[in-house]
C-alpha cells in the first residue's frame, strides 16, 4: 500500500541517537518513493518574511522595469524570465509564470567559473529598483542550499553510503534559487496553459518552504494529489541526477502547478535547486547495484544532463 508523502524530522536525524536517526533515515527512503518528502527545518521565519516580501515588490513592478533585470544568454541562470518563456518537456504550452533567478557568485578565476561560465553567470539582481534585496536573497540562498546539503546526508546512507557522500559534489555547484510569480489565470492568453506544466526537476534534490498560497501538485501512485506540508515544513523533491546516482531507486519527483477551480488570486514561491557541480560524473553507485538491482543508467557529466534539460524546456541559449 503506497504511504504518500511521510514528514520526517531532519533536526531529529542530526540530534537524536542512533535510533532516531535510523528512523528517520527510513522515513525518508520510504517517502522518497514517491520522490517527495515533508521535513521539519530551522529556517528563520523572519528570513523567509523579509525574502517574500521583497520579491512581491519586485513582481509588482512595471513589465518593462522587470525586463530591465533580464540576463540575455544566461538560459535562465540569474535574473529574470518573462511569463511564456520557459516550457515543460512535451508540453505544447509554455507555463503562465513569471521567474527570477539567483545563486551565489564564484570568483572569477575559480576553475569551475573558467570550465562552465554559462552555469556560473555574473549575478542579476533588481537592487536598482528595490534596495537592499540583493544581500536578502544571499542570504536566503545560503540558508536553503544549508538545509539541502544537510538533508543529502539523510539521503546518502539511505542509499548505503557514507553520509558525507554528497559533500564535495553540491560544494560550489551551480545551485539555483528561484521566486516564482504565477498570475492570475483569468489573465492568461488563452487555452491549454497551466502556472506549470507536468515535470521533473534536472537536479539532486529541490526544497521548497512555503509558497503563499494552493496548486503545487505531486504525482503519488500515479494519481495527481495536493501538496499539503504541515505548517513550517519545507517540502523536498527529488529531481534526475539523484535517480541517475540511485539507479532508479530514489525517482523523480514528478509535479505541477494548477490553479484551484475558479481561483482568481495570484500565487508566489521559491524553490532551490541543488545541483552537482558540473564535472560530476552521474553514474549509479555500486551500493545501488546488485543482481537483483542491475545498473539501469549509463554515465552522463551533470554539465551534459543539465543542458539537455535546459534546451527541452527552452531555456538554453546560444
Amino acid at each position: 500500500m503506497d504511504e504518500g508523502i511521510l514528514d520526517v524530522d531532519l533536526l531529529g536525524f542530526e540530534r537524536g541517537d542512533a535510533r532516531a536517526r535510523d528512523a528517520v533515515v527510513d522515513g525518508v527512503r520510504r517517502s522518497l518513493a514517491n520522490g517527495f518528502v515533508y521535513t521539519s527545518s530551522d529556517l528563520p521565519v523572519d528570513l523567509l518574511d523579509s525574502a517574500y516580501g521583497l520579491l512581491q515588490r519586485f513582481f509588482a513592478l512595471e513589465a518593462d522595469t522587470k525586463r530591465r533585470f533580464r540576463a540575455p544568454g544566461a538560459s535562465g541562470q540569474t535574473g529574470y524570465t518573462e511569463v511564456l518563456v520557459e516550457t515543460a518537456a512535451g508540453s505544447d504550452h509554455p507555463d503562465w509564470k513569471e521567474m527570477l533567478n539567483w545563486a551565489a557568485p564564484l570568483p572569477t578565476g575559480h576553475p569551475l567559473r573558467l570550465r562552465f561560465p554559462a552555469f556560473y553567470p555574473d549575478p542579476v539582481l533588481p537592487e536598482a529598483a528595490v534596495p537592499g534585496i540583493t544581500a536578502v536573497l544571499g542570504e536566503f540562498h545560503r540558508a536553503i542550499a544549508d538545509l539541502q546539503r544537510r538533508f543529502l546526508r539523510v539521503i546518502a546512507v539511505g542509499m548505503g553510503c557514507a553520509d558525507s557522500f554528497f559533500e564535495e559534489m553540491v560544494r560550489e555547484a551551480p545551485t539555483l534559487t528561484r521566486a516564482l510569480r504565477y498570475p492570475p489565470m483569468a489573465q492568461a492568453p488563452g487555452e491549454g496553459h497551466v502556472w506549470a506544466a507536468a515535470h521533473g526537476d534536472i537536479n539532486l534534490i529541490t526544497a521548497l518552504p512555503r509558497a503563499t498560497g494552493p496548486g503545487l501538485q505531486v504525482r503519488v501512485a500515479g494519481e495527481w494529489v495536493e501538496a499539503a506540508p504541515p505548517e513550517g515544513r519545507v517540502i523536498i523533491n527529488t529531481g534526475l541526477m539523484l535517480e541517475r546516482l540511485s539507479n532508479g531507486q530514489i525517482p523523480t519527483g514528478w509535479h505541477r502547478v494548477v490553479a484551484p477551480p475558479g481561483a482568481t488570486e495570484e500565487r508566489h514561491s521559491v524553490v532551490q535547486f541543488c545541483h552537482a557541480r558540473p564535472w560530476t560524473v552521474l553514474a549509479p553507485v555500486p551500493s545501488c547495484c546488485g543482481p537483483d538491482q542491475p545498473q539501469r543508467y549509463s554515465a552522463i557529466s551533470a554539465a551534459d544532463a543539465l543542458e539537455e534539460v535546459l534546451y527541452r524546456i527552452n531555456l538554453l541559449e546560444n
